[in-house]
């Protein structure tokens, strides 16, 4: 960490994200980015001030946008979805030399000035305008309304992406989505996974675990009935509006612990037989770190799990979306012999430093990231 903070920045920068609801993958890289810019202010539509109390965010000037007064907004944010364009163009950043877009949606919107560079750390390409997904994180029904909306939002989307003077991308799955949707090139910078603070046990227990937000795109569903089938024990950490449902579907061997704090989390991967992920993650960052503690993954093999795992060696895909494909690689892993030795090494690819020292050159000089990975 020393060596990178020798690294001459760039100051009088700004951050933006599209919002701070709560602490997830897209905080967890904001506040480590922010430790190379410690006078950076943020700016948001909204804001959940209690969500991050004794994080790096809380001690930050963070501005947000007229939806963080509008009724419900803190709860039920993505239903203002329409205005959401309006308000993140009138944040006056004019007085910023640099400005940093970490983007799930509509960051890269912001009002760009003469003279001013926006670089965009890109998570994805806003869903709502580039697949078929609703607010509701579930397919949405095609009709001439709908799809004109969205439309809009796909050619705002593209505009947007015209004022970014260079991306990067969380994977080279989202990069391959941004040249298709905005004919852009972008870099490739994993986010950052702090490692070193897991400790695989010597001995592990016959335990598979999720960590996954309980919305229907992460297709826990699948997950729910693949082990209603196997009989084997399974946790599911994390919250979210499918929560209910799901748990009516499981099985007793099937159990939903909710939220859990990071200490709770590492003794659960440090100890479990094996990680699964049903779903098409961006990244995924806790698929690093399950094979950070040890934990052997299996995954659905496409997005960026076909990057993070390698497969016989740290984990195991399935190809179908399907609870048969996914009884089918739990099979298999069972049968299989996967060095908790080997995960572990292969996750430190993605450390924080390594992410430190390539965020600082996107910074600097966009263009040399790559030379950095020779």
């Amino acid at each position: 960490m020393a060596g990178i903070r020798r690294v001459p920045l760039k100051s009088n920068i700004a951050f933006v994200i599209d919002a701070l609801p709560g602490i997830g993958g897209a905080e967890k890289v904001l506040m480590a980015a922010l430790e190379l810019f410690p006078d950076a202010p943020v700016y948001t539509l909204l804001y959940n001030r209690d969500k991050f109390e004794n994080t790096p965010i809380a001690c930050r000037r963070v501005a947000t946008s007229f939806i963080q007064r509008l009724p419900f907004a803190r709860t039920q944010y993505r239903k203002y979805l329409p205005v959401m364009p309006l308000a993140i163009r009138q944040f006056d950043l004019c007085a910023y030399e640099t400005i940093i877009s970490f983007s799930y949606a509509l960051a890269n919107g912001v009002r760009v000035h003469k003279g001013q560079n926006l670089l965009s750390y890109t998570f994805t390409p806003m869903r709502y305008a580039w697949s078929n997904m609703g607010l509701d994180g579930k397919a949405r029904r095609s009709s001439l309304v709908l799809d004109w909306i969205f439309r809009q939002f796909r050619e705002w989307d593209r505009a947007a992406a015209h004022r970014v003077h260079k991306f990067a991308a969380v994977s080279a799955w989202i990069s391959d989505w941004i040249q298709r949707a905005y004919s852009r090139d972008p870099c490739v910078i994993y986010p950052p996974v702090e490692v070193d603070r897991f400790s695989p046990a010597s001995e592990r227990d016959n335990t598979f675990i999720t960590i996954a937000r309980l919305v229907p795109h992460k297709r826990v569903d699948l997950l729910v009935d693949a082990f209603n089938c196997l009989r084997l024990p399974l946790l599911i950490i994390g919250d979210g509006p499918e929560r209910r449902r799901l748990e009516l579907r499981a099985n007793e061997n099937v159990r939903f612990l909710g939220f859990q704090p990071d200490s709770v989390i590492e003794e659960l991967l440090n100890r479990a037989r094996g990680y699964i992920c049903p779903g098409t993650e961006d990244f995924g960052i806790a698929m690093v770190e399950a094979q950070a503690a040890g934990c052997p993954v299996i995954a659905f093999g496409a997005g960026g799990a076909l990057e993070i795992v390698i497969e016989n060696r740290t984990g195991l895909f399935f190809d179908d979306s399907a609870p048969e494909s996914l009884i089918a690689a739990v099979e298999r892993f069972n049968q299989a012999s996967i060095s908790g030795h080997d995960c572990a090494a292969n996750a430190r690819r993605f450390n924080k430093e390594r992410f430190l020292l390539e965020m600082g050159a996107f910074v600097n000089n966009p263009w040399e990231v790559e030379k950095l990975k020779r």
